[in-house]
């Protein structure tokens, strides 16, 4: 079902890349390479079986949680819509 200017399946296209958009910034953020035995942040050890678990960690969990914390989210993905068209 259309609404306005939409076209049919307008609505499921928007969700769809959303969740694309959502799905490669997760991709980006995980760590690669090697991992660091002290955090970057603070300079504490990160235990050992943080670092086999998470390949390329580079921060404790307290420093992690504070990033994850400070992460802004896009929003809703407006590529489809035609009101982005406009500006």
């Amino acid at each position: 079902m259309a609404n306005g200017w939409a076209r049919d399946g307008a609505i499921q296209d928007q969700i769809d890349d959303t969740v694309k958009d959502a799905v490669l910034s997760a991709r980006a953020r995980l760590p690669i390479g090697g991992g660091a035995e002290y955090c970057d942040d603070c300079g504490e050890e990160i235990p050992k079986a943080r670092r086999e678990v998470l390949a390329g960690i580079r921060t404790c969990i307290s420093c992690q949680s504070i990033r994850d914390r400070q992460m802004r989210t896009a929003g809703i993905n407006r590529r489809g819509s035609k009101d982005s068209q406009l500006r």
